[in-house]
């Protein structure tokens, strides 16, 4: 073994030593983003499931991911360092925090936090492929729904709605789940419905990639009107015009 190697072996040891007793499911993925090392991680078969598990074989696929995202960059190693130097720092102020912005890739310097009083912040990761749909829980919205869904189905996105999920007791709290696992959230501001406003509100808060959809322009607020709503009819040339439109947008959103 050289000693080049061997100082490399001995750096991607010195790493594992942290991140196997420390690293949390939003820490591999944080770092996927900042390596733009997200397939390896997301894409290895056992990674995530074992450390979710505590699996005896998790120590071994954090050493085996961890070789791969040094192997795929030449600055990726400093850059898991310096993400483990300031988990340390936060670990030791006892402030931990995760960075849930799917619209930024990095943490920005500056970070406001936040403790809701209406809300329990949930203990689960942002899904990467999941798209969530705010809308009024109105029949006449089916039609719409559907047009949602068979595009998703089409890109093998994850969509999902308030009422297919009934996790907690409090249904604002299924909803705000729901957005902040979301990387994507789709508000549908026909009739101006409150609840989607107020939702609209949590996802702009939460930094999601935000795509308003309506029947009518002027049922969204005007300082919204720059996020270029989708506009539709209810009827099935107006819904296939939205899935056209959405499966544009969406195509690169999740490219």
């Amino acid at each position: 073994m050289t000693r080049t190697n061997k100082q490399k072996n001995s750096r991607l040891l010195a790493l594992q030593d942290f991140v196997y007793p420390n690293f949390t499911r939003s820490d591999w993925i944080k770092l996927g983003y900042l390596t733009n090392c997200q397939e390896i991680v997301e894409e290895h078969p056992r990674l995530l499931r074992s450390l979710d598990f505590r699996d005896e074989d998790y120590e071994g696929n954090c050493l085996q991911v961890l070789a791969k995202i040094i192997d795929e960059g030449s600055g990726n190693a400093l850059e898991i360092e310096r993400y483990i130097a300031d988990k340390k720092t936060r670990l030791k102020n006892g402030v931990v925090h995760d960075f849930v912005s799917t619209v930024h890739p990095t943490e920005p310097t500056r970070v406001v936090t936040f403790a809701p009083d209406v809300f329990r912040l949930p203990d689960k990761p942002v899904e990467t492929n999941r798209l969530s749909v705010m809308m009024p829980f109105d029949g006449k919205f089916s039609g719409t729904y559907a047009a949602i869904r068979a595009v998703c189905s089409r890109l093998h996105i994850e969509c999902k709605r308030a009422d297919d999920i009934w996790d907690n007791s409090i249904l604002i709290q299924d909803v705000f789940d729901l957005i902040y696992t979301s990387r994507v959230v789709i508000t549908d501001f026909t009739d101006r419905n409150p609840n989607v406003f107020y939702e609209t509100g949590i996802a702009h808060t939460l930094g999601k990639i935000v795509i308003p959809i309506t029947q009518a322009v002027g049922d969204i607020p005007f300082d919204l009107r720059h996020h270029r709503a989708l506009t539709y009819l209810g009827n099935s040339e107006g819904l296939a015009k939205l899935e056209r439109d959405l499966e544009k947008k969406l195509s690169a959103v999740f490219r």
